[in-house]
């Protein structure tokens, strides 16, 4: 008796187990991160810098899953290539490397779930809390805080290339809390008063990224 209960046991916790891995998925993939600011104004193209990501999500439901992510990368602008008179002026340039923690609950639009003989897609949208550290390139300007919360939210769409294979296509906007993501908030002692912004809207960058995830499914083999 005590070898069939102990059996039962190991069956049931494999059954807990297998259903629990069917709503897991991981996977990574790469970028372009972009900022608006002080220095760009503007959503600049131009200005794009390589960025790369890693993501454990859970499936909940058919519409509903959760999300922990890990980003790193840069942002870059340039008042000498924006079309602005008064950045041309002023003729300041930065570079910021960036490093994210997210935990983001994503919402698809359709019912997207793997199924056999079905490519399934589904458009989706995000949002969620997110912990960020950045660091420019050149020496801080003033002794500021280099940490701090963020608020990601966005949309994209998702696509079942084969079996437990996905893609995903998504742009995201981080709001932030602080306006020293271009090294250049508040008064900069090292410009004259007319050539400061107005540094009461802060700082923000995008994340345009590719996935490739893997999720791990039960392939029912034909007896």
């Amino acid at each position: 008796m005590k070898l069939i209960r102990n059996l039962l046991l190991i069956f049931c916790t494999f059954l807990t187990f297998n259903s629990l891995a069917q709503k897991i998925e991981i996977g990574g993939g790469f970028g372009a991160m972009n900022y608006k600011g002080d220095i760009s104004p503007d959503f600049h193209p131009s200005f794009a810098q390589l960025g790369g990501h890693l993501l454990f999500r859970y499936n909940l439901k058919k519409d509903i899953t959760f999300r922990l992510g890990a980003n790193i990368g840069s942002i870059y602008a340039n008042d000498n290539e924006v079309s602005d008179s008064f950045n041309k002026l002023r003729g300041q340039s930065f570079k910021t490397s960036i490093r994210e923690v997210s935990l983001i609950t994503e919402y698809n639009f359709f019912s997207y779930q793997y199924s056999r003989g079905h490519k399934d897609w589904s458009p989706y949208v995000f949002g969620g809390v997110a912990f960020m550290s950045f660091s420019p390139r050149d020496k801080p300007v003033s002794d500021y805080k280099q940490v701090g919360v963020i608020i990601p939210f966005g949309v994209g769409i998702k696509y079942n290339l084969s079996g437990p294979w996905d893609l995903n296509l998504e742009f995201g906007t981080r709001k932030t809390f602080t306006d020293y993501l271009d090294n250049l908030g508040g008064d900069n002692p090292a410009l004259p008063r007319n050539l400061q912004n107005d540094y009461s809207r802060g700082d923000m960058y995008y994340y345009t990224s590719l996935s490739l995830t893997y999720k791990f499914i039960t392939i029912i083999c034909p007896k």
